[in-house]
């Protein structure tokens, strides 16, 4: 009888693992980045999780195109210049200066929303942009919604060339991606669970 109730619970458990995961992928599969066009909605600032030159590009696409008034890069290496970063980017002058800054205290995703709020609290700001790969999106929307109540936080994601989401389970990389920021994304959501009922 006791086995009988493992092996129930034991198969339970991996169908819901199972199931969640598919739902996961299917979200992250759903998404699709959006086009800078005249139309697109503007927000005070735009946050660029580190992470892949892709967001970078579109953070200095966004801010060019007027869609937010300061750019934040989060999680930048200290030992790397701003000028080192921005090689190669099509940047005016007037902006280098005035209008992007170079996060470099976070290590995490937890650690980029932090540095977010006190940037944020430093330019007055009360809406961004957030930009980052599309499988890290749902977490970081849920970390960054959490850490900043009362700012409206737009998800801008990016669709990386290097993670082929087409047959991925056929793909050992991006099966491997997909499944690691999964259950990244259950112990947020477990987090905030237990922060609700304590």
């Amino acid at each position: 009888m006791l086995r009988r109730l493992i092996l129930y619970v034991a198969l339970t458990l991996a169908v819901g693992w199972l199931g969640g995961l598919l739902l996961f992928v299917t979200s992250v599969t759903l998404m699709r980045e959006p086009a800078i066009t005249p139309d697109l909605v503007a927000a005070d600032g735009i946050v660029v999780l580190t992470g892949g030159s892709e967001r970078l590009n579109v953070g200095v696409d966004l801010l060019k195109a007027g869609k937010g008034r300061k750019l934040l890069v989060s999680g930048v290496n200290p030992t790397i210049s701003q000028e080192k970063i921005l090689a190669g980017q099509d940047v005016p002058e007037r902006l280098r200066d005035c209008c992007i800054l170079m996060g470099r205290m976070a290590d995490s995703t937890i650690g980029n929303a932090e540095e977010t709020r006190t940037w944020i609290a430093a330019e007055k700001l009360t809406s961004i942009r957030l930009v980052t790969a599309n499988y890290h999106m749902p977490r970081s929307l849920y970390i960054f919604r959490r850490a900043l109540p009362g700012i409206t936080v737009i998800p801008h994601p990016i669709m990386p060339d290097s993670v082929m989401l087409t047959r991925w389970w056929e793909r050992t990389g991006t099966a491997n991606l997909l499944i690691n920021e999964y259950h990244k994304f259950l112990l947020v959501l477990l987090s905030i669970q237990v922060d609700w009922l304590t």
